[in-house]
């Protein structure tokens, strides 16, 4: 089965345990957009097919990220840096479009941000699949990982579900592909929004508290 065919599948057979499934292939190593997944099923709730409803589309979805990334976490735990890394360059690790350059990437990205990266990452394209992979190389808390990953994951699919709920009565998408045509468009623009509010609420949060220890001192 072609990309397209696999595509087409998943739309003509969306329910919470696909949905799940679909979402823990698309938070692990193999590229899979979640924009093909979440939007046409909360579609399909405003539409009242299927008997979608929204916020389980949101749980199921989130759940499903948060399995994905977890499979990640304890590969890169077992496996350690190096293994990672020929993996990265092996034939199988080009199959999965994972090269060494993706996981360096992510590293760095884990290393600047620290812990707060797992929760920032999973709303950045491109990052978001690999997020999980320097945390599970630094042995971040497990706690502390599937807390950040469940509420980046949850915020992205609940980012996407509006969208996908929202677009169910507009005139001119009639069909699933025309939905996700859609949403791609957007779905980027949105991401990096909600990072730039997620890094100002942070920035304020930091601001105040270096503050609060300022007084203290004087």
């Amino acid at each position: 089965m072609d990309s397209i065919g696999f595509i087409q599948w998943c739309l003509e057979h969306l329910n919470y345990w696909t949905i799940t499934l679909l979402m823990a292939i698309e938070s692990s190593f193999i590229p899979f957009p979640s924009e093909v997944v979440v939007p046409p099923a909360a579609w399909m709730a405003g539409a009242g097919e299927g008997g979608m409803n929204l916020i389980l589309v949101i749980v199921f979805a989130t759940i499903g990220a948060d399995l994905g990334a977890i499979a990640n976490y304890y590969l890169s735990v077992w496996l350690g840096r190096p293994l990672i890394y020929k993996l990265a360059q092996s034939r199988v690790g080009k199959m999965l479009m994972i090269t060494p350059e993706k996981v360096a990437k992510a590293e760095q990205y884990f290393d600047k941000n620290g812990a707060v990266s797992t929760l920032v990452g999973r709303l950045i394209p491109g990052i978001r699949q690999l997020i999980s992979i320097p945390a599970g190389l630094a042995r971040m808390k497990f706690g502390s990982f599937l807390l950040y990953t469940t509420i980046g994951a949850g915020v992205w699919n609940t980012v996407l579900a509006l969208l996908g709920y929202s677009l169910s009565n507009v005139p001119g998408i009639k069909t699933k592909e025309e939905l996700i045509s859609t949403v791609t468009v957007y779905s980027h623009e949105i991401g990096y929004a909600l990072i730039g509010i997620l890094l100002l609420v942070l920035a304020v949060y930091f601001l105040r508290k270096h503050l609060r220890r300022r007084k203290q001192t004087i």
